[in-house]
């Protein structure tokens, strides 16, 4: 099985590797620690295509960078933990952001900006443009379900990126990749490819992101947040994991998901997805025949909470469910997709499997509990 690492921050880890931008040249090292998912085609995946029209307007890579450039922006964070000892232990680690408005507001992953199991944010974020201005950004809102964030700056002038339409990203299509990868001196790398294909799902324990893209163009640690940008300059994806074991295959959030996202994520400050109250596991093949599923996608139910819309409904722990409101669930990230499109008190239908039997149950969604 194929192994998806985050492409966590470049850690810099005091009494190690320094910020970039020092005469003091180390080599700088990932994150300890980084989660794997696995790469799973999903339906709708295209094939490859022997030649691909390029958009009108087709600009070349230094356009584009050009073009890019003002947008693109340096995110490090500062943050301080303890160790075995009781001792302060500062460590730093950088990624890379894209300015969207001129309001400030700064889209990247989530893992960007947070320590550890991703749950904590960093105690300090500070942003670096391409004219060398620097400013304290603040988190705005983050959602790890989709592994996105936004932060928020206080500077005039600022040159908002264009994000591009989902529905014309075609595999085969050029794109550029661009970001502060492992946290080099200076501008940040540039490497070209293409769109190797579309809808795949990455498996981050316990979500799923779908809608990624996949992609050759060179991407690596301290890319994280940064734009994947089509031949007109428009910001398609949002580069978040690479493949270790293979040789340029890597991630990108597709705008898709990136756009209704962050539209929340600035209005409310957090995804107010609806809530079911299971605990689940992903269907393969594998765990169909071993366990002697009548199905071989969907999301079998590991958990019910006592007293939850689902507990209430009569879901129990061993049911499969392979569909909500007439959506076919392959995967967890089917599951939160469709979540996230409901609120508390919609009422949907949810088809499973208990034993061979289908079954469906209607259940009245509710508000997630705060943790």
């Amino acid at each position: 099985m194929r192994s998806w690492v985050l492409l966590a921050t470049v850690a810099l880890v005091a009494g190690g590797a320094t910020a970039c931008g020092g005469n003091d040249t180390k080599q700088a090292t990932p994150s300890a620690g980084p989660s794997t998912a696995s790469a799973t085609a999903t339906s709708g995946a295209g094939a490859v295509r022997l030649s691909v029209a390029e958009p009108q307007g087709a600009l070349t890579v230094p356009q584009i960078v050009e073009k890019l450039a003002p947008s693109i922006v340096r995110v490090q964070t500062e943050t301080a933990t303890l160790d075995i000892f009781g001792r302060v232990q500062p460590s730093q680690g950088v990624g890379t952001g894209v300015i969207i408005d001129t309001d400030g507001h700064i889209v990247t992953n989530n893992h960007v900006v947070t320590t550890g199991n991703r749950d904590t944010p960093a105690d300090r974020i500070t942003v670096t443009l391409s004219d060398q201005r620097t400013a304290e950004a603040t988190i705005v809102g983050r959602d790890q379900p989709t592994d996105l964030a936004v932060l928020k700056i206080d500077l005039d002038n600022l040159t908002p990126a264009v994000l591009g339409d989902p529905d014309a990203i075609q595999v085969g299509q050029d794109v550029v990749a661009i970001g502060y990868a492992l946290a080099l001196a200076g501008p940040p790398t540039v490497t070209r490819g293409v769109v190797s294909a579309k809808d795949r799902s990455i498996d981050e324990p316990p979500y799923t992101i779908n809608d990624a893209l996949q992609t050759d163009a060179g991407i690596n640690p301290g890319n994280s947040g940064g734009p994947l940008v089509n031949a007109v300059g428009e910001v398609i994806g949002i580069n978040t994991a690479v493949i270790s074991s293979a040789q340029n295959i890597g991630l990108a959030i597709s705008v898709g998901l990136v756009k209704p996202t962050v539209d929340e994520l600035i209005r409310s400050g957090r995804i107010e997805r609806a809530y079911l109250g299971v605990a689940t596991t992903q269907v393969t093949p594998a765990i169909a025949r071993n366990f002697n599923l009548p199905v071989d996608r969907g999301i079998a139910v590991t958990g019910v909470g006592q007293g939850t819309p689902a507990d209430d409904a009569g879901i129990r722990v061993g049911d499969v469910i392979v569909a909500i409101d007439g959506q076919d669930v392959a995967n967890n990230g089917d599951f939160l997709a469709i979540l996230a499109k409901h609120r508390a008190g919609d009422r949907v239908r949810v088809d499973l499997y208990r034993g061979s039997q289908r079954r469906s149950l209607d259940v009245t969604l509710q508000a997630r509990p705060s943790s």
